[in-house]
């Protein structure tokens, strides 16, 4: 828990702004240009029911396009215009036509498959690096959710003192050991960030539970860090080794977690992991992190995560 001079930290986050391309949308856009650039053939005579059918066809899919583009939560200008290249090409539909889903036929198979697809539950990777079932639980709701609002993101296993340090779209980039709050617990004491270390009895150097918004900043001796949370002092930093008798060094090292609770509160990494992973991933615009509890349960900390849709497999 460094010295810390006061900065903004605390900002505004801006909704999502993207969204998943429906396949009916991809579909025809892909297929109307390369049709208007294919030689066409004389046509054959059509009967009155093939060309019925045709017609019928043509519709379904600038159907497809519209409803898709609905869904996928597009604004009404770009999903107007696939439909809109759609009636060019086959003739104008009927108003009665373009206002209703089509509810039997091939084409409408193919939306509802779409549909489902797109529907299904979005996860983080996380690849072969060991990590917990909490660990799992909370990013793949982070990637879900879009609760990092297109950020990197950080996961801080108290439990296991490992650190996940994650990219925009829930790929893992790295994971670290780290030192972490000498006292077992969820809650800073109230007022905690304003008291002199000195005074941090060592039952009240916890590492806080939840979610934080965070950015680089200074503290008041110049060091760069990542402070996670400002008004109780919390930050996450390079491991400072300046008392040999803490062997912090030596607790990053080990291959047990039990030994790695040293700190005020903050969390030590590594230097060489906090200068190539966590500073470079928060440079930009910062990001969130998220600590896990160890006193009571996850979805205490995090109610979202009761919701069924991320039931683990």
């Amino acid at each position: 828990m460094p010295p810390r001079t006061r900065s903004a930290i605390e900002r505004a986050l801006h909704a999502r702004k993207w969204r998943r391309c429906p396949l009916g949308v991809l579909s025809l856009a892909l297929a109307l240009p390369l049709a208007a650039c294919s030689p066409s053939p004389d046509p054959a005579p059509r009967t009155p029911e093939v060309a019925r059918l045709a017609a019928q066809t043509d519709a379904d899919i600038g159907l497809q396009a519209v409803d898709g583009s609905a869904q996928a939560g597009g604004s009404p200008a770009v999903a107007a215009r696939p439909a809109a290249s759609a009636a060019s090409a086959i003739g104008a539909a009927p108003a009665e036509v373009l206002n209703s889903r089509p509810r039997t036929g091939a084409a409408s198979g193919v939306s509802d498959a779409a549909s489902a697809a797109d529907d299904r539950p979005r996860r983080a990777r996380i690849g072969s690096e060991a990590a917990s079932e909490d660990v799992h639980r909370l990013a793949d709701w982070v990637v879900d959710s879009g609760d990092n609002v297109g950020l990197p993101f950080i996961l801080v296993d108290k439990k296991q003192a490992k650190v996940f340090v994650f990219g925009p779209d829930g790929h893992l980039w790295d994971a670290s050991p780290a030192l972490l709050g000498l006292a077992h617990g969820d809650d800073s004491v109230p007022g905690i960030g304003e008291r002199p270390m000195a005074q941090i009895r060592p039952e009240e150097r916890t590492t806080p539970a939840g979610r934080f918004v965070a950015e680089l900043g200074v503290n008041s001796e110049g060091e760069d860090i990542l402070w996670v949370d400002y008004d109780d002092a919390i930050s996450m930093h390079r491991v400072r080794a300046t008392k040999p008798i803490e062997r912090r060094l030596e607790r990053l090292a080990s291959l047990t977690a039990s030994d790695n609770r040293i700190s005020y509160g903050c969390i030590n990494l590594p230097a060489a992991f906090y200068d190539l992973t966590v500073k470079p991933a928060f440079a930009e615009k910062g990001g969130v992190v998220y600590v896990l509890p160890e006193t009571r349960p996850l979805d205490v900390t995090f109610p979202a995560l009761r919701s069924p849709r991320l039931a683990r497999r």
